[in-house]
């Protein structure tokens, strides 16, 4: 991952130990972590120059929400998550809104993503192959195709800097062994069901999303990191969905599209960096997120811890 943001400082004297895409993680004690969203942005493995405004407290108010409303709000089984607190007094006053209390997980080297529709990565290797991470697809599926039911397509994750790789179900097997790997099908495609349904309640559509699960010290596997935002999901709108064609999208691909565009000026295979995004860009990106948000909870952003 190239960009050009410096490593961040120790913040209210908790040790910085790791910077990610988006987020900077802080020690705050042996078995609790800070995580902070930023409003940076990713896309072809460069971290932008321009950030959205926002954007990091988008991020940690809709992963807050899935966070609850999985954890046992709906009435199903609870699904067990790493958040102690968004609203605590050891939350710097300077992060409050787009920090997150976690409890610290022995993370699993596996991104677990679901789909539901066929696009994207999953598309070019449906393209190739008649499959997905090894998965066996009918014949005569297009752009934005709902699958006959969800898949899970598992990637391996990759160090800062690079791509993660598409894996099939074998390779996990070969990495975590085939009882973990089984619980981890499972449970991401449960989520992704549940999700999905609400998602579908609110008039939109999920049409993949990744999850990240980590073993708690009781041995349990546990959903960790964000969880169901517009960073790690792709989100249609309902009304309008039509196969064969590219969707509208409350998600980066905005983003994407004008980076790849003749106005950019950008060549994504080249070796320089993406130029800066221009303002028209960045708003329109805010507005997506902030109205991913509204539509999926229902609630207003301006409401978010006040």
């Amino acid at each position: 991952m190239t960009g050009r943001h410096r490593a961040a400082d120790d913040l209210g004297g908790y040790r910085h130990l790791a910077s990610g895409k988006v987020r900077e993680i802080y020690r705050v004690d042996d078995d609790t972590l800070l995580f902070v969203a930023t409003d940076r942005i990713s896309a072809y493995d460069h971290i932008l120059p321009t950030p959205i405004p926002d954007k990091g407290r988008v991020l940690t108010a809709m992963s807050m929400f899935w966070f609850d409303l999985l954890a046992g709000g709906d009435g199903l089984e609870p699904v067990p998550n790493h958040v102690v607190a968004v609203d605590d007094p050891r939350i710097p006053a300077s992060v409050r809104g787009r920090a997150m209390l976690v409890r610290r997980l022995d993370m699993l080297p596996v991104e677990c993503v679901a789909r539901g529709y066929l696009t994207g990565s999953g598309l070019i290797d449906y393209r190739a192959t008649g499959a997905v991470c090894g998965v066996p697809l009918p014949t005569g599926l297009v752009e934005s195709s709902r699958l006959p039911e969800p898949i899970f397509t598992p990637a391996a994750k990759a160090e800062l800097g690079e791509h993660d790789e598409n894996v099939s179900f074998d390779v996990v097997v070969s990495m975590l062994g085939a009882e973990r790997a089984e619980q981890l099908r499972a449970l991401t495609l449960a989520v992704y069901r549940r999700a999905a349904e609400h998602a579908q309640s609110r008039g939109v559509i999920l049409a993949d999303t990744k999850f990240e699960f980590g073993i708690d010290s009781g041995g349990r596997l546990v959903l960790g990191d964000e969880v169901l935002t517009p960073d790690s999901s792709r989100y249609w709108p309902a009304e309008g969905f039509a196969e064969g064609r590219v969707q509208p999208s409350f998600d980066k691909q905005y983003v994407r599209d004008w980076l790849t565009s003749a106005e950019s000026g950008w060549d994504r295979h080249a070796a320089a960096p993406p130029p800066e995004l221009p303002a028209d860009v960045v708003q329109a990106t805010r507005a997506r997120y902030v109205q991913a948000y509204e539509l999926i909870s229902g609630r207003s952003f301006e409401d978010w811890l006040g």
